[in-house]
């Protein structure tokens, strides 16, 4: 890539978690470190005030603002030219995203994102792959609780067993355990725009049933089926389990990324995902309300009524919130011919998931494209395909996020 005149650039820093991602910068990295960064978005005044409470007086004028517009593709292009990669928290992506996306390939900028919508995904790395190959841009989505720690969990727990055993787990059961933190406003937002596609578009509906959307085309199909949908004991784990909403989004991701890693743990691999809970009653209560929320969500009226009373994008929870929120994965990796070999990750995170946990890890992976050596050429990637190791130390070192192994036995 030709020398640019920053490493990475902040997109939308004016909304609720680009202004997260502002902060978690300043305070990690300051202005007058190795991270050469800019804020960026269309609003100036409102970009100044973010400026304004990230950064103490004299160092202000160290952050540089930049303008452009979601909706103007010549100033996009202008924008992309002066970095070596953008971080964007503009979403719903389906909606704002795609112009981004396509400068960047077009002027080789590497790209991240926190999108969840595998629907658009499933659009754009078809539309833009040669593109970002032939410029050298690497486009990494999902940077966010949505799919970091699911994929690089999968990956790191691979990476054990294959040290440790030899070969790679045939099956990894991944169960989300305690959570503190509210939904986020962009994830709502994300999620009833997908649902507006679904109930137009019948082939949205497809993508989104498919397990294997987001695979590569023309590669193998492993034997993963529909998401977890009602109660389940696990006796793994020696506890009942509810669905996990994020499933969808998720096992996606991590099954691409084992696509785009030459399929290094079996063409024969599954993954799956669910939330643990206390009892029987419990994750039947919570699988018949998820299913119950669905469906009414599936209502084009009901969606209206959601999108007045449910957070917005831009809306948060305050600081307080953030710091007291938590949550941890399970990873349970199930050795292919000897089950006193299987292994157990737990990762955790020191903040809300949504927003404060979230912002970090966004941040370490644009710091990540932007600082450390690429392992792989211009194309469409997930975080574990194209970052692997090197996010995993920056999100342990910097980011809050534990990575232990811990007793598999119940």
């Amino acid at each position: 890539m030709a020398a640019r005149e920053y490493d990475l650039v902040v997109w939308g820093a004016s909304g609720f978690t680009g202004h997260l991602v502002t902060q978690y910068l300043a305070q990690t990295y300051g202005t007058s470190g190795e991270l050469h960064w800019a804020i960026a978005g269309r609003d100036r005044e409102k970009l100044e005030e973010v400026r304004e409470e990230c950064l103490p007086g004299a160092n202000r004028s160290s952050l540089p603002i930049l303008i452009a517009d979601s909706g103007d593709p010549a100033s996009l292009a202008r924008l992309v030219k002066k970095t070596r990669v953008i971080c964007s928290t503009v979403g719903p992506y389906a909606r704002f995203g795609t112009a981004l996306v396509a400068a960047c390939t077009g002027e080789g900028t590497d790209y991240c994102d926190l999108t969840g919508e595998v629907q658009w995904m499933a659009r754009v790395i078809p539309a833009f792959q040669g593109a970002a190959q032939a410029s050298g841009a690497r486009i990494v989505h999902t940077c966010g609780y949505d799919s970091i720690p699911f994929d690089i969990g999968t990956w790191y727990l691979q990476q054990a067993m294959l040290e440790k055993h030899g070969v790679a787990a045939r099956h990894v059961k991944t169960r989300v355990g305690r959570t503190r933190g509210g939904a986020s406003g962009g994830t709502i937002a994300s999620m009833l725009n997908m649902l507006d596609e679904v109930q137009h578009d019948d082939s949205v509906r497809e993508v989104m049933e498919n397990p294997y959307a987001l695979n590569p085309p023309g590669s193998p199909v492993g034997p993963d089926g529909p998401d977890q949908t009602d109660a389940r004991f696990d006796p793994d784990f020696g506890q009942w389990t509810s669905p996990f909403l994020m499933a969808a989004v998720n096992t996606r991701v991590v099954r691409r990324s084992h696509a785009l890693l030459n399929f290094a743990w079996g063409e024969d691999f599954r993954y799956d995902e669910a939330v643990l809970s206390e009892s029987r009653a419990r994750a039947t209560l919570a699988a018949v309300g998820t299913g119950a929320g669905m469906a009414t969500l599936a209502l084009g009226p009901a969606r209206n009524l959601a999108r007045r009373v449910l957070p917005a994008p831009g809306d948060g929870p305050s600081r307080s919130q953030r710091e007291n929120g938590y949550w941890e994965v399970f990873f349970h990796g199930l050795h292919p011919s000897d089950r006193r070999k299987d292994m157990r990750l737990r990762v955790t995170g020191d903040m809300d998931p949504g927003y404060g946990s979230t912002s970090k890890m966004l941040g370490e992976a644009g710091v990540c494209l932007a600082l450390d050596k690429a392992a792989t050429g211009g194309g469409f990637w997930t975080p574990a395909s194209a970052l692997g190791a090197k996010l995993q130390k920056r999100l342990q070192e910097r980011a809050g996020v534990n990575f232990e192994f811990v007793s598999s036995r119940k």
